[in-house]
């Protein structure tokens, strides 16, 4: 699916052919969540999930990734907004297109952030305590 927004020259895409993995690596290497994640491991977890790309004229300008079995549950994860492109809203115009999007719309949508609280509060997140169980060591790949 593709969405144009209704003011400025942006897109946003559902295609995963259209997603640009070396800037994506790029963005989450600077990020406190993902920044100790080696290459393979971000592209295998995109060619896992359910992602959405912003995209600019002059290339990709946004990302989110979501976890999902299309049942049940959402987790959406991996949000970024490139530097050179915020300030414009997307963010919200993103948030908003990946909770209704037809797929997952239904779902039970979770997520984890240190910050941003307001801007996901504002799609119907909820502020709430989690258990979490940590890996030892990363999983292999293959």
């Amino acid at each position: 699916m593709e969405w144009k927004h209704p003011e400025l020259p942006y897109t946003i895409s559902d295609d995963p052919k259209l997603l640009d993995e070396e800037q994506i690596f790029a963005w989450l290497s600077t990020t406190y969540w993902a920044g100790e994640r080696p290459r393979e491991m971000i592209v295998k977890a995109i060619s896992q999930s359910l992602c959405f790309g912003v995209y600019h004229e002059s290339g990709q300008a946004g990302f989110v990734r979501v976890v999902t079995d299309y049942a049940t549950f959402a987790w959406v994860c991996d949000v970024f907004i490139d530097p050179a492109h915020r300030g414009k809203g997307l963010g919200k115009w993103l948030m908003e297109v990946m909770v209704q999007h037809p797929a997952i719309r239904h779902t039970n949508m979770t997520l984890a952030t240190r910050d941003a609280h307001g801007l996901y509060e504002k799609y119907g997140f909820v502020r709430k305590e989690m258990m979490r169980r940590m890996a030892e060591a990363p999983m292999p790949l293959s």
